[in-house]
């Protein structure tokens, strides 16, 4: 498009529609003169007069006529094609799917939450969770998944992230299990009792274990599973032991998860870090306004969902 002056466009957009060299430059704020030599410049590069005089005024050529119907709508498009992405963007028109790799503790407990404050912005937005065998950077990459909740574990040293919440390991076991009248289950007695395992990958030791001393202590491992929340379901109806994050139990909008469904917890008789809870996305992301409305969106969210876990959110980035 090396001969095409798309600057002429509104010019010939305000000449059209004004059929007026002085109309055309009052409203492009431009002088008379330079607006004739505009004119000019459009009857060169289209190859016709465009506007002929007819007395005092000013009449449009056949050709000109055709173009008045398409000129507008066309003007338009191109101004918003090359304007900034923000100055396009309208959150209650918006449609879209955001695909989210979660675990299913996250859908469950702050699905349905989710959901709602969106449908309320953006009645067009549609999310679809997709599950989260590991934690390969590589759909990120690939853009088919567009943001990721969870731990950061990722070595890709590109992708994008930010703390939503802080979370940590407490034990849960069901109601009435013989060893919660103790006033402290001991470090020896939980070990002993059978236990839960959650991994993904199924592999038979995790945070938890590393954490146990004396170094020779192993627990009692019955059954691993993929999921949290099997985990519980599993310790509801057995007596086996589960560790489980805190925020397995219950929210704002989900309050006593755990106790709803039979399960009571305890502080485990370990020391095991914190950790802390990220959205994480591709850096080709960053400016886009509808992901950046949509992670703003899962900030808020748990913000309100885990108000009595303060986190100080810092800048955008890694």
């Amino acid at each position: 498009m090396s001969r095409v002056d798309l600057n002429l466009l509104p010019a010939l957009d305000a000449l059209l529609s004004e059929r007026s060299v002085t109309g055309a430059a009052r409203r492009l704020n431009l002088s008379v003169s330079a607006m004739s030599r505009t004119l000019s410049r459009l009857r060169v590069a289209t190859g016709d007069r465009l506007l002929l005089q007819a007395g005092r005024a000013l009449v449009l050529t056949p050709y000109a006529e055709q173009l008045s119907q398409r000129i507008p709508a066309l003007a338009r498009e191109a101004e918003a094609a090359l304007s900034r992405a923000e100055h396009r963007f309208d959150v209650a028109t918006l449609e879209q799917c955001f695909t989210v790799r979660a675990g299913e503790g996250f859908v469950d407990l702050l699905g349905a939450a989710l959901m709602d404050r969106l449908q309320r912005a953006a009645p067009g937005v549609q999310v679809r969770f997709t599950p989260k065998p590991d934690w390969n950077a590589q759909p990120l990459r690939d853009g088919a998944i567009d943001l990721e909740i969870g731990i950061v574990r990722t070595a890709a040293p590109e992708v994008r992230t930010r703390p939503l919440f802080r979370d940590r390991y407490v034990g849960v076991c069901r109601a009435g299990h013989p060893l919660l009248g103790a006033a402290r289950i001991s470090l020896e007695q939980w070990a002993a009792c059978g236990h839960v395992m959650v991994s993904r990958t199924g592999q038979t030791e995790n945070a938890i274990d590393v954490s146990l001393e004396p170094p020779n202590l192993r627990r009692k491992v019955a059954v691993v599973v993929p999921s949290y929340l099997s985990a519980m379901q599993l310790a509801r109806h057995s007596d086996l032991f589960a560790a489980v994050p805190h925020s397995c139990l219950g929210n704002a909008f989900v309050a006593d998860f755990a106790a709803a469904n039979g399960l009571q917890y305890f502080e485990l008789p370990l020391a095991i870090p914190a950790f802390t809870i990220s959205e994480i996305w591709h850096p080709r992301l960053d400016h886009d306004p509808a992901h950046q409305w949509f992670r703003t969106e899962v900030l808020e969210l748990c913000r309100v969902a885990y108000p009595q876990n303060p986190l100080e959110i810092r800048a955008e980035g890694r």
